[in-house]
């Protein structure tokens, strides 16, 4: 016969958490599973009150237990939690002369138990698990609506019999196996159709080892979900990524176009086709000529999912006539996409009013059809027009949506890019010269640091047009970037090398790197550029100037690569030269790039420019400097005018070499627009900053913004004790916007997450971004500055 001691005994062994308690109340006994779960051992407890355990009336619990001989309590864990478990007691048979005991035994509270249950039937993911043969033993309702059978179907059942022999069901089935045999878990991504559908889709499967209370591993579970709106988006990047590389390979008007529908045929469309203007075709300027009779186009490429292109109803080089009702020409005439379907009229009509056409169509599908004309537009102007057609069958019934069309318009715009430069290749000068006009800057939005002016002369030599730019980037903190610079060559290759090299300017501007490291990255990209370069001119030489100038405190921070150094005009009329560490040209690499902190007074003149000012054939740069000190000296009025000035006193009225100047007078923000506090990293004084920004913002009359700020001071504060350390600092800063920031000793970025549904944090810099205009961070000397930027009521 067992006694309940010996079954007591053995449960013990067995690592259940139980407990054997006196009729004084007093624990006389403490297994392993009881120390595993509340974090006491037994040395702790034993001969201690059990009422002590029990958060709550313990009197209560015990007269449960001896009336009904099982209840539900909160026990204080050593660490300090709160657990409410389920307790079951029984008495236990002892010896002659042995007081009464009893046993106590736990276990996690049965409805929170089966909160779990409900949380895997209801997850919003596919979820299942299989067992170490890659049999199904459990399956959520999404599972089973994915599969389309009940669970009681699948139960048991090899996976590979449930589905389609396919690659991606044997792949599928293959990382269960990993599982099973490695216990580390897995990541599976597959573009297939589920069992209960047509249509396919992007699936995202994590698969993970399921183990039991001994390690031992029982099972693979997984949770599936559908990433087709991530597939798809890393599609279309991917397409465009290509299409840099993909169009415009020569300067070729109809090799463009191939390359135009060979790369959207047939990631984004069954058919495609290509249309231009005769005078495109021609190399002349375009004209399209009396419309109203409709417009005439040339067919320049067509290309097909299906093998000989059933669908065109016209050839290669023929010239068809487009009505202008038809979405062709609609599109040519308003230059902005025309997304349409069989069904509309006016694209039925057009298909009933051409016959060759109509025909075809029946002949290549008997589907609907989503069509979409995209102009091809090119600095301006209209160059003809490319149409996509998709069939729309049960598989894939989607028709082209706005995400389409966005990402038509990018690749026709390139594409129409590059069918003007092979137009207009034997006018070189006008081209680049053209290319390079709009690039420059024409306005600068978003920025009070600076009132600036500028010029842009190109070269009227032979030699054609360069790489001459200059560039005013709004930065963080009110503060701005003032960039100049010269790529080494003349044409086209150096005005595209400029635009480039622009681009990546803005690029890491928008990191806010600190001058000299822009450089550094921008050498980096000079030395991949070349590298890369197929045109017989592998060496890329330029030269850069970049300034950041901060109107909080009133300095500059300058550093070049291979730049003539800037000219700065004090408020008292006296000019310099500013002493800036020389670096070496972009595209050297290997060498380090300084950067020259400068103080300038507000009312300042900076003047920056490119070698063409003031180096020529009989002038070297030092006697060209000093000329345009002399031109600059004294007080500077309109800065207009100085340009005017400047480029008179110093250039022949035909330069050899582009020049570009570009001149900005610096203001500072009073003392007033500023508040800064330095904060410990003391979780406990995050309020207080709170209050801080609070009273600030009062005083300025911004009430209406207290809310989202304090917020936001909340969340930056926290994270930079959390995370960055001291010292830490806080500052807001009213200017024409309110920036919030925040400094730290850590030098790792922040980054948006997606929080669990039971993730405790997380949520903040989502929130930050959500509420404020803009928001980022940038380097601060040893660590960094987190800002955010919202807009300022519109009373003021």
């Amino acid at each position: 016969m067992v006694t309940k001691a010996s079954g007591a005994s053995r449960a013990a062994t067995a690592g259940e958490a139980m407990a054997v308690v006196d009729a004084r109340g007093l624990v006389a006994g403490w297994s392993e599973g009881a120390r595993r779960l509340t974090g006491y051992a037994a040395e702790e407890v034993t001969g201690r009150a059990a009422a002590d355990l029990v958060d709550g009336d313990a009197a209560a619990v015990w007269r449960a237990l001896l009336t009904h001989g099982d209840a539900v309590a909160g026990l204080r864990y050593r660490d300090g939690r709160r657990q409410a478990v389920a307790l079951r007691m029984c008495p236990l048979r002892g010896g002659a002369g042995e007081g009464r005991r009893f046993v106590v035994q736990a276990a996690p509270d049965p409805t929170e138990r089966g909160l779990g249950e409900l949380a895997f039937k209801q997850a919003s993911m596919s979820m299942s698990v299989f067992d170490t043969g890659q049999r199904y033993l459990r399956m959520n309702d999404w599972a089973c609506q994915v599969m389309g059978q009940p669970e009681a179907e699948f139960r048991h059942q090899y996976f590979l019999d449930t589905v389609e022999d396919a690659e991606h069901s044997r792949g599928f089935l293959r990382h269960l196996e990993i599982v099973a045999e490695t216990g580390q878990p897995v990541r599976y991504e597959s573009w297939t159709r589920s069992p209960s559908g047509r249509r396919m889709h992007a699936w995202t499967s994590e698969m993970w080892p399921v183990r039991d209370d001994t390690g031992e591993l029982i099972g693979t579970a997984l949770a599936a979900f559908d990433s087709s709106e991530q597939y798809w988006a890393r599609q279309r990047l991917a397409l465009l990524n290509e299409a840099a590389g993909s169009i415009g390979t020569r300067l070729d008007v109809v090799q463009t176009a191939r390359e135009l529908a060979g790369l959207v045929v047939p990631r984004l469309a069954d058919f495609a086709s290509v249309d231009l203007l005769e005078s495109v075709l021609q190399g002349e300027e375009p004209e399209m000529g009396p419309l109203d009779g409709g417009v005439e186009l040339r067919r320049a490429a067509h290309h097909s999912v299906t093998p000989g292109v059933p669908e065109a109803a016209i050839e290669l080089g023929a010239a068809d006539v487009y009505p202008p009702f038809s979405p062709p020409a609609r599109a040519l005439l308003s230059g902005a996409p025309v997304l349409t379907r069989t069904g509309d009229d006016s694209l039925d009509s057009w298909f009933a009013d051409h016959g060759t056409r109509s025909a075809k169509l029946q002949e290549a599908t008997d589907h609907d059809l989503s069509l979409m004309a995209v102009p091809l537009v090119a600095r301006g102007t209209t160059l003809g027009v490319a149409v996509l057609v998709r069939s729309l069958t049960p598989e894939h019934p989607d028709a082209f949506d706005q995400d389409d069309v966005s990402l038509a318009e990018e690749l026709s715009s390139r594409a129409a890019v590059c069918v003007d430069n092979a137009r207009r290749y034997t006018r070189e000068r006008t081209t680049a010269l053209a290319l390079q006009r709009s690039l420059l800057p024409k306005a600068v939005a978003g920025q009070a640091a600076v009132e600036f002016a500028s010029r842009y002369l190109p070269a009227l030599s032979q030699a054609g047009v360069g790489g001459d730019w200059f560039d005013v980037i709004p930065l963080s903190g009110t503060r701005v970037a003032l960039v100049v610079g010269d790529v080494v060559g003349h044409g086209i290759h150096a005005s595209v090398t400029m635009g480039r090299l622009r681009t990546a300017v803005w690029a890491l501007a928008d990191v806010d790197l600190p001058p000299d490291e822009l450089l550094t990255h921008l050498d980096d990209l000079v030395e991949h550029l070349a590298a890369g370069d197929d045109t017989g001119e592998a060496e890329i030489g330029a030269t850069c100037l970049y300034a950041v100038y901060d109107p909080v405190d009133r300095s500059c921070s300058i550093a070049s690569a291979g730049h003539v150094p800037p000219v700065v005009v004090r408020p008292d009329g006296g000019v310099e030269v500013v002493e800036v560490v020389a670096g070496p040209m972009l595209g050297v690499g290997g060498l380090p790039f300084e950067a020259t902190e400068l103080a300038v007074p507000e009312g300042s003149v900076l003047a920056l420019y490119t070698d063409g000012l003031v180096e020529a054939r009989d002038r070297d740069v030092d006697t060209g400097t000093a000329a345009l000190c002399d031109a600059l000296a004294g007080s500077v009025g309109s800065l207009e005018k100085a340009c005017d000035t400047v480029l008179k006193a110093l250039l022949p009225d035909t330069p050899a070499d582009d020049v570009a100047l570009l001149v900005a007078r610096t203001r500072a923000l009073d003392a007033e627009q500023v508040a800064v506090w330095d904060l410990s990293d003391d979780p406990a004084l995050v309020s207080n900053a709170r209050k801080l920004a609070t009273d600030q913002l009062t005083r300025w009359g911004l009430e209406e913004s207290v809310f989202v700020t304090e917020l936001v001071v909340s969340e930056l504060v926290t994270n930079a004790i959390r995370y960055g350390g001291a010292p830490i600092q806080l500052r807001l800063i009213r200017d024409r916007t309110l920036i919030c920031e925040v400094s730290d000793a850590s030098s790792t970025s922040p980054h948006l997450r997606r929080a669990r549904s039971f993730d405790e944090g997380g949520r903040g810099l989502l929130l930050v971004a959500q509420l404020t205009d803009r928001w980022g961070s940038r380097p601060s000397g040893a660590g960094k500055t987190i800002w955010a930027e919202q807009a300022l009521p519109p009373s003021l």
